[in-house]
């Protein structure tokens, strides 16, 4: 396809402005060197337009515009109840979770763990964070944009494997969360541009002289299969997504784990000045999922008017900016960029961040700034050295590791999620009990973490024809059983709960009660007219 010299200028524009950007507010105010609580906690500072935005653009990356594209060409709008029902889990999030984590000063996933359960669950799950978000995240998002900058630009894709990988790293390097919060606002304002001028020329040309309302009706009319929300059994894709599981099964495992439980996304919210100004981005966050269909999913449907004959799905979002004409290409093509590049660079840091707290400062036995402690000078710089080092180490591997993992995939947002299944029913019930159960011991959390994983290969190794959003909901159920019923036979230590919920209150602001009413209401409203 290749850009014009505008586009070019475009792109080059954009990635100078945000790679500056990125450096000013990320510079040493004062002459004060970085400590662990600035470097990967922002110096717990983030406003609630930061929070939500960096929530955002965290979340949606290649993996999701280039992979759910690609999942609503050949399932349809189905496929937006990923984004429409995690809008609803986020306001579970900022009543319920953010309360207990903000009052007990958490930083990371694993130490919580370690304050609720016990030291072998924090270094068990922190190393298997950092496989999952390397070996499974951290490659999609580098591979499927690499997908996208070949077929927009025609660079060869490893050479924009590379480049993708080592911009993002280079871009957050210096300034740790900071760099990528606060310059978040300026990727997703750029991300929904491009989006919704995607689904407007792209809607606009199926509806010729109608416009884009005579598109989107015209686009119904021809492929009416492509607008069922909840699917039946005799729909080719049920697997991927089983009728109701959606509304009132496995996704809510799935959404609990990846908008409450998961690092590299509730790390922005940890690092806010306040609970309510977490509470304000959580809410922001939320309409910003209501809007992510018609800004992804919209212009892969779109392509099955346009372009139905695509050798694989995931070319459907590429193929439809070629409708862009020279210079609004660039504007999106730098877009699309903004959402890699922020979403491999916020998935670097908070590997970084769990590598270095969680596993190297524990085991050397450092307290850190991020734990409240006045730390040691040289111990805090080795420390962000430490994170820039693993950060480094991590991008390295993905780069050298995507084309072998995600090569051969069809649809790779279907694989991301049905890969993470395996572990997410464990996460889940360990996190839930350890919030709002006290009597949940270690014993217990181990059991549910192995359990997840040994049902979940059970399960798809003998019963394949169970949808996985169905197995997830299933072994969720026998972990949460095993659980409890391993809590109460082996007792933990008198000790191992640290979790306070001393002054935590689940009341929340007038103003997050009536923005968290129009969400459900919106909701409510899409699914009836869809159903």
């Amino acid at each position: 396809m290749g850009l014009s010299t505008i586009d070019l200028i475009v792109v080059i524009i954009y990635a100078i402005g945000i790679f500056g950007l990125a450096q000013w507010v990320s510079r040493d105010k004062g002459g004060k060197e970085k400590d662990s609580s600035d470097y990967f906690l922002a110096s717990k500072s983030l406003p609630w337009w930061a929070i939500g935005a960096s929530l955002i653009a965290a979340n949606i990356s290649a993996e999701q515009i280039v992979g759910m594209a690609g999942s609503g060409y050949q399932i349809g709008l189905a496929i937006a109840s990923y984004e429409w029902m995690a809008a609803l889990t986020l306001l579970i999030v900022g009543k319920y979770f953010l309360p207990i984590f903000l009052r007990n000063e958490i930083y990371t996933m694993p130490q919580f763990l370690q304050e609720r359960y016990g030291p072998s669950i924090r270094t068990l799950m922190a190393v298997f964070w950092l496989a999952l978000y390397v070996f499974v995240n951290l490659t999609s998002i580098i591979w499927l944009g690499s997908i996208a900058v070949t077929k927009v630009a025609g660079v060869d894709q490893t050479v924009a494997l590379a480049g993708l990988g080592l911009f993002a790293l280079l871009y957050q390097l210096r300034g740790g969360l900071k760099a990528v919060a606060l310059t978040d606002i300026v990727q997703v304002a750029l991300l929904v541009f491009g989006g919704l001028t995607i689904s407007y020329l792209t809607l606009n040309e199926i509806g010729g002289d109608a416009g884009v309302m005579g598109g989107f009706a015209e686009l119904t009319r021809r492929a009416p299969e492509k607008f069922d929300m909840i699917l039946t059994r005799d729909n080719p894709f049920y697997k991927d997504l089983p009728g109701l599981s959606v509304l009132i099964g496995g996704m809510w495992i799935a959404n609990l784990s990846y908008w409450g439980f998961n690092q590299y996304i509730i790390q922005r919210a940890l690092a806010a000045k306040s609970l309510p100004e977490a509470q304000k981005g959580i809410v922001f966050a939320a309409y910003l999922k209501l809007l992510m269909p018609l800004v992804i999913v919209v212009p892969g449907i779109a392509a099955v008017v346009l372009a139905p004959d695509l050798a694989k799905p995931d070319e459907a979002y590429p193929t439809m900016m070629r409708l862009l004409p020279p210079g609004l290409l660039g504007l999106v093509f730098a877009a699309l960029i903004a959402a890699i590049i922020a979403s491999t660079a916020s998935k670097i840091n908070s590997i970084a961040t769990i590598f270095t707290l969680d596993l190297y400062a524990k085991r050397k036995g450092i307290r850190t700034h991020a734990e409240d402690a006045a730390g040691d000078r040289l111990h805090e710089r080795k420390l962000v050295l430490v994170g820039r080092i693993a950060a480094t180490v991590a991008i390295l591997i993905a780069i050298l590791t995507a084309r072998p993992l995600l090569g051969g995939a069809d649809q790779a947002f279907q694989f991301i999620q049905e890969f993470s299944g395996f572990f997410t029913p464990g996460i889940t019930v360990i996190f839930l009990l350890g919030l709002f159960w006290k009597r949940a011991t270690e014993a217990g959390a181990i059991g549910a973490a192995i359990a997840s994983v040994l049902l979940s290969y059970l399960f798809r190794t003998f019963a394949p024809d169970i949808p996985f959003m169905d197995r997830m909901g299933l072994v969720f159920l026998l972990s949460l059983a095993l659980a409890i019923g391993l809590s109460l036979a082996i007792r933990g230590r008198g000790d191992a709960n640290r979790i306070t919920m001393e002054g935590v209150r689940f009341d929340t602001s007038n103003s997050f009660n009536v923005a968290g009413l129009g969400v459900v209401l919106i909701l409510i409203a899409l699914y009836a007219t869809w159903w």
